[in-house]
């Protein structure tokens, strides 16, 4: 479906309605904008699914008209399915340095770098693109060098706001531009994007200065070593640890490979300061006296195979985490890893060790990146839009920072509750959402990236549930007779030396199933394994209660 000539077209193919996998299109005439092209980790439904990217059916169809990919800022819900998008789409990337450090990684591993457009921008860049032009803003978060954008269209303006809080005291001294963001709002917004994560907190968020105090406390009350895990894109998060182990006079570890990256980029690009000699090797950690040691690891959120979860589970192959040591959950959960998280916890209080986790507010090791209810407000009254749309949470967020935006001004009617894929339309000034075009979840499973769909989801959901009975059965290719067989292999499904009475039944009914086909003169294979899978299928399920998977293989001879 094609955008309308002379409308100014907005739409998200990820980000709304759900948290992760961030992609926004500003699209004017001709020319098509695309904000961020994130990913998300998948829930436990989602079987052997690595990553979860958008969908970008609409954008190859329109592939002469994307003029940039814009990224806000690094995290992983803003730029990790950008390797799988320019394998698709070769677009110019224009982003800040530090975020630029962290997509040339990931460019790297997946041998794209070198054919890569990678435009750097600040605060202060202004491109024109055919009618379109676009400037930017800066904002604060929970990572360096993030943006706001501001797209300039015959229209009117559109504002994204990024992932955002306002925090008056930054740790790196990165202020949010609240002056640029009023002037903007002066001169006219007719609509404005703006994240809602934390729509539903009340209040103002507390600055990330605090945690710094917090975390340089428990180090100096840690008797043995401090393992301390946090997101690893959250480098003033890091640069206070780093400052809390130098305090204390600690050398310090990095543990797993997203956090060895980032800090390699954040130091060589001049956004995190270690001392010299600071940092060690893991294989140092068990040789040093453990009062002068800090460990800074991956894992906060309940990976499986993160460095936190493979030490809580004494199987990490040169730390252990001994009875006294400190380990410090520095993040907040994210919604859906609870479970995960509790079981890291429980593991670390089995080894004897002092965990500090929980609520950022009741231990004071984290806070949020995002905006509460009054920084909501105060970004909606700097911009003073025409039209809003909530993006970046699940619906209850959304509708809740729609009544944000109406108690400050913005009119009943005037604020656009959307889905992926639906598309609102402005002409003359007036919004309208009619339209939805494709959007939806491309798996990627190992190096495949959408050949896993629905239905293969489906049999491994069965096969995860029930298990599985292949049945073999060798005919004789002149008669048409059974000559060897049936066997019947149960994998999941129940153990053969415990139910040898209901696998012979099976076999039974197969031999049966088989001769009464014979005498048919019903001899298509497709048949046969319809007729054993049926006859099977009820049986079992009838004695069982259970739908394994039945996979029949008719050899002929």
């Amino acid at each position: 479906m094609t955008m309308q000539e002379n409308a100014l077209s907005i739409f998200a193919l990820g980000g709304v309605n759900e948290i992760g996998k961030n992609m926004y299109v500003i699209q004017y005439a001709n020319d098509l904008f695309i904000i961020d092209c994130g990913s998300k980790f998948p829930n436990e439904d989602l079987l052997g699914i690595d990553l979860i990217i958008p969908d970008i059916t609409y954008l190859q169809e329109n592939e002469d008209k994307i003029r940039a990919l814009i990224v806000t800022h690094g995290h992983e819900d803003h730029i990790g399915g950008i390797p799988y998008f320019l394998k698709e789409l070769n677009v110019p990337i224009y982003a800040t340095r530090f975020t630029l450090g962290l997509i040339e990684l990931k460019l790297k591993e997946h041998g794209l770098l070198r054919d890569s457009k990678l435009i750097q921008i600040d605060e202060d860049s202004h491109f024109d693109f055919g009618q379109t032009g676009v400037s930017f803003f800066r904002t604060s978060h929970s990572i360096p060098d993030c943006l706001g954008i501001v797209f300039h269209t015959p229209e009117g303006v559109v504002v994204h706001t990024g992932d955002f809080k306002f925090d008056l005291t930054p740790v790196n001294n990165q202020y949010t531009d609240i002056h640029k963001m009023a002037d903007i709002g002066k001169q006219g917004v007719l609509v404005l994007l703006s994240e809602s994560t934390n729509a539903e907190r009340p209040g103002s968020s507390p600055s990330e200065q605090l945690v710094g105090g917090h975390i340089e406390e428990a180090f100096r009350k840690a008797e043995r070593k401090v393992i301390i895990s946090t997101f690893a894109s959250n480098v003033n998060r890091l640069q206070q640890v780093v400052d809390a182990a130098q305090k204390t006079n600690r050398k310090l570890a990095l543990l797993g490979r997203t956090m060895v990256n980032v800090v390699s980029v954040a130091m060589e690009r001049g956004y995190l300061q270690v001392p010299d000699g600071m940092l060690i090797e893991a294989q140092q950690v068990n040789e040093m006296a453990p009062e002068k040691v800090a460990i800074l690891c991956t894992g906060s959120q309940g990976e499986p195979m993160a460095a936190l979860s493979r030490l809580s589970s004494s199987n990490y192959r040169d730390v252990d985490i001994l009875p006294q040591d400190t380990v410090i959950i520095a993040a907040g959960p994210i919604p859906g890893n609870e479970r995960s998280v509790s079981r890291i916890v429980d593991n670390l209080y089995q080894l004897g060790a002092n965990v500090i986790y929980g609520s950022g507010s009741v231990t004071g090791m984290h806070v949020s990146g995002h905006a509460y209810q009054e920084e909501l407000k105060l970004m909606l009254t700097l911009m003073k839009p025409k039209y809003f749309i909530p993006i970046h949470g699940e619906f209850r967020m959304l509708h809740h920072h729609r009544l944000l935006a109406e108690s400050v001004g913005v009119e009943q009617g005037n604020t656009f509750i959307i889905n992926n894929g639906d598309v609102i339309d402005i002409n003359n000034q007036v919004a309208r959402q009619t339209r939805k075009i494709p959007s939806g979840n491309v798996y990627v499973d190992g190096v495949g990236v959408g050949d896993v769909g629905n239905i293969v989801l489906r049999d491994r959901k069965q096969l995860s549930e029930d298990g599985m009975l292949v049945i073999v059965v060798t005919l004789s290719k002149m008669e048409r007779k059974i000559i060897s067989g049936p066997d019947t292999i149960s994998r999941g499904f129940v153990y053969a030396r415990d139910s040898e009475e209901l696998l012979r039944e099976v076999n039974r009914l197969v031999k049966t199933t088989v001769n009464d086909l014979q005498e048919a003169n019903r001899y298509q294979w497709n048949v046969m394994k319809q007729s054993i899978k049926k006859s099977v299928g009820q049986y079992v399920y009838s004695q069982t209660k259970k739908k394994p998977m039945i996979l029949p293989i008719i050899i002929e001879v």
